[in-house]
């Protein structure tokens, strides 16, 4: 798992429990899924990729409060004909999970499911330390 995106929580962020609201830890998978996208050289500003939401899960480990420095990592565990599932955590800095889950993406064109490109597929596989699962 690649350590792509960090964060340090705001006051906005929290709830009445002074806690992350467990809402925002979509947002905290979605940045780092954005930020996995420039690592990997297909950023969503160059528009050539479209990639819709399916399905996410997010299970909460540990809290995190106002102040604290969170770490996200994400994986591609899997990539099928058009769709791609990645494994996602967010850690305080000592490592200790606060949420992980997962999410999975479905190529579209014209409204429709498409193949995912061959040469976003190397690139996943290339900037891994272990391929996803089916290739």
């Amino acid at each position: 798992m690649h350590d792509v995106w960090t964060t340090r929580v705001r006051f906005a962020e929290t709830d009445a429990q002074g806690v992350v609201f467990y809402g925002n830890y979509l947002t905290y998978q979605d940045e780092t899924f954005g930020q996995y996208l420039r690592e990997v050289g297909r950023p969503w500003e160059e528009g050539d990729l479209d990639l819709h939401v399916v399905n996410t899960d997010v299970d909460y480990r540990a809290f995190a409060e106002f102040g604290d420095d969170l770490v996200c990592g994400i994986r591609a565990a899997e990539i099928r004909e058009s769709s791609m599932t990645f494994a996602w955590e967010c850690r305080h800095t000592d490592g200790t999970v606060c949420a992980e889950g997962t999410m999975t993406h479905v190529a579209v064109a014209d409204g429709e499911p498409t193949r995912i490109p061959d040469d976003f597929r190397e690139a996943v596989v290339a900037y891994q330390d272990e391929p996803p699962e089916p290739v």
